[in-house]
């Protein structure tokens, strides 16, 4: 009886070792092609809050952490796009405290003199058929934020028309796109304080 324990408890240290030795094989041999497909769904999103030819460096490179309450609780990452060498907008992780059901995550691709360029949203748990409109996939109007100007904090036209502003809210669900719009002016209203900052930000590879 005791031989026999043995032999199988030899046989499932064995068999525990392959099978962390084939798990961690499996994860460096796929590591790469799951970090490049990550980096190129990133990309694509920032392709579509920032417009191409108004930058020429690696935005994914370009990355500090920001904790400040304009883009909501905690640090963001926030994508410096330059142009020739200097700064001319970025894109920016933000959140949406205020949604109907929860936080909404953003991101937001701004210059720095007002102008957003376009916003997605990449998170949120809003109610299907009425909040989940932010999402292009269900709805057009998150690019209607697309290409407008902020004309500072006390600009009225920057919310949704229920708030006296010039943009749309959802049939039965006005608290969701007003959370969205106003955490985009927020985080266009920071972007314009960026500039005199981005040298004192450490790197989104550094120790915050």
């Amino acid at each position: 009886m005791l031989k026999t324990m043995r032999k199988h408890g030899v046989t499932l240290a064995l068999f525990a070792a392959f099978s962390t030795g084939l798990t961690a094989a499996i994860n460096e041999l796929t590591k790469n092609t799951i970090a490049h497909q990550a980096a190129v769904v990133q990309q694509a999103l920032f392709d579509q809050v920032f417009p191409l030819d108004k930058y020429d460096n690696d935005l994914q490179q370009s990355c500090v952490w920001v904790n400040d309450a304009a883009l909501g609780k905690g640090d963001h990452r926030v994508y410096v796009a330059r142009l020739g060498g200097k700064p001319v907008g970025v894109v920016m992780e933000a959140t949406a405290p205020d949604g109907y059901s929860g936080a909404i995550q953003l991101l937001v691709g701004s210059d720095f003199q007002g102008t957003i360029w376009g916003t997605r949203v990449t998170s949120h748990h809003e109610t299907p058929g009425l909040g989940d409109k932010i999402e292009l996939r269900i709805s057009d109007w998150i690019t209607t934020l697309s290409n407008t100007h902020i004309q500072g904090a006390d600009d009225t036209r920057f919310a949704v028309k229920k708030d006296g502003g010039e943009f749309d809210q959802f049939t039965g669900a006005t608290i969701t796109p007003r959370a969205v719009v106003n955490a985009v002016k927020r985080a266009g209203l920071f972007a314009q304080t960026l500039p005199e900052k981005l040298s004192g930000l450490p790197a989104c590879g550094e120790p915050k």
